[in-house]
């Protein structure tokens, strides 16, 4: 509860103010999101890892899928044809018949950088292409 120091009231006593102040309360969810603010991104943690093989069971493949290679030295190429990454979007409209919708199979070299990767990978969806299938070699599956 508040009070008004300047008025009184008949009986001289000091007259009782109906309002909330919101500054202090304001200030403290200020300092408060500061804080998390601060706190959120020292919560996560950058932790190295080695990758394992995949194990999902194999998944059922079209008719006539088109496949993405990359080679270790980021040479691209759309089936069997060897294109430029600038034309990478122009040779997939014509292997897919302009459908941005169809799956397109990425197969990247043991070897090749993970930046390689990303790179191929951004033309795809700079291109449209957004619907994308990583092919690996299947590893046996452990037994526990």
């Amino acid at each position: 509860m508040a009070m008004r120091l300047g008025s009184r009231s008949n009986d001289g006593d000091l007259e009782i103010q109906h309002e909330i102040n919101v500054t202090p309360f304001i200030d403290v969810i200020l300092v408060l999101l500061i804080i998390f603010m601060v706190a959120a991104p020292l919560a996560t943690v950058d932790i190295g890892v080695n990758l394992p093989a995949s194990t999902a069971p194999e998944q059922p493949r079209p008719d006539k899928p088109v496949f993405v290679t990359i080679k270790p030295d980021e040479t691209i190429a759309v089936g069997e044809t060897v294109v430029a990454r600038d034309e990478l979007g122009t040779a997939l409209d014509a292997a897919t018949n302009n459908h941005k919708d169809e799956t397109i199979f990425v197969r990247g070299d043991k070897a090749l950088s993970y930046a390689g990767l990303m790179g191929v990978m951004n033309s795809l969806r700079d291109a449209g292409y957004l619907k994308l299938a990583l092919v690996g070699l299947e590893a046996p599956v452990a037994k526990p």
